[in-house]
């Protein structure tokens, strides 16, 4: 009987541990996250009414969601360290709170609320933004939790249905069928299955194009290098186009259709002279070397993310190990995951990262998702929300695509390493063939269109003569300046 005691309370006491760290490090991405949400949000009146309280439920739910995306993006590269500080410390007394205990429970625990995120928290959050109440009730709050509870009712429904009839019509055996009607053991796992699947699709068509864009997005942060140009004759030239359409500006009138598009050109040249301006005080080191620094930062770390998809492309044409699998093993710090030790768990981990920001850049460069990038202080709640659930679809895909590619070979744990399309050799296969070609391609057509137009700017500009440039300027702007007057 002591024993049994003995061992209960130490079970209370290790659960109780993991709950508070859990709590804790969750505490600490929900505020990050409402940092990041508050930041884009459109500002609104601060009016205790009906609408103001609506937005501020959805802010807390969408805050939620986002909280758990971070969550999702720091499970591999947490439970990685983790290993490698166990092997590295194995009787330290500081860091018996790390163990595999907790490293399952925060890999179910973000499963579980991500499940929750994504198929209660967002659909109740944009269906109660958007509804009114039902037409006769009494308008208030309670009228519209009403509504977006029989909105939510009627959308599981739905979804229940396509889901039923499509597994039905692939798998149409008994089994499968009186399967079905488990709901917590066999259906929702089976549709966050798919919502996974897609989620990977969706990585896979995002991560390429980011990888590649990611030169252009660092390339307009950080200031090039200075080559054949002159920029204060630029700066001359974009001044005086400044002053004249300012004094054109000035000579029309406000209710003018012309106005407008005077404002506008004027933004325009006044984002372009402060862009020169700053290139122009840039330090020498700035422009010389912090930009082909970074630009080789990039370079290198999609190149190793490409060579170690197709040495997992090989592997899994030789070895049947290196498909994608779940692990129930509690066991945590007994062997090294990694070549080459705590460097390439490292190494693991930056590429991991350096994956995650090149998805969410291509996400938002595709034509079909730009609708949704969020604009400071400018971004309603609708945008919000779809940006926060096409995030955490692409958070939640990262552990299995980062596992499936090869670029760790820590194992899935939890809910992660049970879905169905992980043990399929054809689509891993086809997968990781897909990521390889696509990356390789879009680097390509980067480098050789940045190639045509450097080659472009070298033939041409050594045929413009600056005081010609200079006196036609001068000439357009007293030519301006004349036609306002008159």
């Amino acid at each position: 009987i002591w024993d049994a005691d003995h061992v209960y309370g130490r079970l209370i006491h290790i659960y109780q541990n993991v709950l508070c760290i859990c709590f804790l490090l969750f505490a600490a991405l929900y505020i990050v996250s409402y940092c990041i949400i508050t930041r884009y949000k459109r500002k609104t009146d601060d009016q205790e009414d009906e609408d103001a309280i609506v937005n501020r439920i959805s802010l807390y739910l969408c805050t939620f969601t986002l909280a758990m995306s971070g969550g999702a993006v720091l499970l591999l590269p947490f439970s990685i360290i983790s290993n490698e500080i166990l092997l590295s410390f194995p009787k330290n007394y500081y860091i018996q709170w790390l163990n595999g205990s907790l490293i399952h429970g925060l890999w179910n625990l973000v499963s579980l609320f991500s499940n929750l995120c994504l198929f209660v928290l967002m659909p109740f959050a944009y269906f109660f933004l958007e509804s009114e109440g039902f037409a006769g009730s009494k308008k208030g709050i309670k009228s519209r939790v009403l509504e977006t509870f029989v909105m939510l009712f009627l959308l599981g429904l739905l979804i229940l249905g396509i889901v039923w009839v499509a597994s039905a019509l692939i798998d149409n055996d008994a089994a499968s069928m009186e399967s079905l009607y488990d709901l917590w053991e066999f259906y929702l796992p089976y549709l966050y299955s798919c919502i996974s699947l897609m989620g990977g699709l969706l990585l896979l068509m995002c991560t390429p194009v980011g990888l590649s864009r990611m030169f252009t997005v660092m390339g307009q942060l950080l200031v090039k290098p200075t080559i054949l140009e002159d920029l204060d004759e630029q700066i001359y030239c974009v001044t005086l186009q400044e002053e004249g359409l300012q004094r054109r500006l000035n000579g029309t009138l406000s209710v003018d259709p012309r106005a407008h598009r005077l404002n506008k050109e004027l933004d325009i040249v006044r984002d372009q002279r402060n862009k020169l301006e700053r290139r122009k005080k840039a330090s020498a080191w700035e422009k010389n070397l912090l930009y082909p620094i970074v630009m080789l930062i990039l370079l290198t770390g999609t190149t190793i993310s490409v060579l170690l998809v197709a040495l997992n492309i090989l592997y899994l044409l030789v070895d049947e190990t290196a498909m994608p699998k779940g692990s129930e093993d509690r066991g945590l710090g007994n062997t090294s995951l990694s070549t080459f030790g705590l460097v390439q768990a490292v190494v693991d981990i930056i590429l991991m990262f350096y994956l995650m920001v090149s998805s969410v850049v291509g996400f938002y460069s595709l034509r079909v998702f730009e609708g949704l990038t969020p604009r400071k202080d400018d971004t309603t709640m609708t945008t919000i929300i779809g940006c926060c659930v096409s995030i955490l679809v692409l958070s939640s895909a990262l552990p299995v695509m980062s596992r499936t590619l090869g670029i760790t070979r820590f194992d899935l744990l939890g809910d992660f390493g049970r879905f169905n399309w992980l043990g399929n050799f054809y689509i891993v296969l086809s997968y990781n063939l897909l990521f390889a070609v696509v990356t390789t391609l879009c680097l390509v057509r980067k480098f050789t269109s940045a190639v045509r137009e450097e080659l472009l700017k070298a033939l041409v500009l050594p045929h413009r003569l600056p005081h010609r440039s200079r006196q036609t300027i001068s000439v357009w702007y007293n030519n301006a300046n004349i036609g306002v007057m008159t």
